[in-house]
């Protein structure tokens, strides 16, 4: 492989590599804030205490 080819190589590696660190950084800020929101909504003092029904 040619010198011009390799670089080319290395650098869309290193892209799709950079890429996928990005996408799993907004995976995880993703999941912090549902975690976050699921407590926040678990520590509710009045969840849960009545069910609206309709007859």
């Amino acid at each position: 492989m040619d010198i011009p080819a390799l670089s080319v190589a290395m650098h869309q590696a290193s892209l799709a590599q950079n890429v996928n660190i990005a996408l799993t950084k907004k995976r995880l800020d993703t999941a912090q804030q549902n975690a976050d929101q699921t407590l926040k909504m678990i520590q509710h003092p009045t969840l849960g205490q009545t069910i609206d029904v309709k007859a």
